[in-house]
């Protein structure tokens, strides 16, 4: 599977943005999906996995203002994101696994896309 992200850009805090993460090779339905950010000397962090049979897992600064959805005939995963706030300026990578055990973790996945780059300005 290669993953292709897209969808970043500069947004005003309290704006809204969405990514969108296009599969090619494969469909994604078998796999468990996610979106995971980075800042500049920090790790890539866990924001939110969704896996085949719809499960959502959000991070603690996810809840209640990001949302993720696919649609599997297109491959295509969708990173809906509200209510920014400056602390969620990153590069954002989606992720794709085939089998997990835990989808908060870096190394569940074995397929990234390439980064995309929110800035959210206050």
């Amino acid at each position: 599977v290669q993953l292709q992200a897209s969808g970043g850009g500069s947004v005003q805090a309290g704006g809204s943005l969405r990514l969108s993460c296009t599969a090619s090779g494969r469909t994604l339905s078998a796999y468990a999906m996610a979106w995971f950010r980075q800042t500049p000397g920090q790790d890539r962090g866990f924001v939110i996995a969704i896996t085949p049979s719809d499960d959502l897992f959000y991070s603690d600064p996810a809840k209640g203002r990001f949302t993720v959805s696919r649609d599997s005939s297109k491959r295509t995963l969708y990173l809906q994101m509200n209510s920014l706030k400056s602390e969620d300026t990153a590069v954002y990578y989606c992720a794709a696994a085939s089998g997990w055990t835990v989808l908060t973790s870096r190394t569940t996945y074995n397929y990234w896309g390439q980064g995309t780059l929110v800035t959210v300005s206050s």
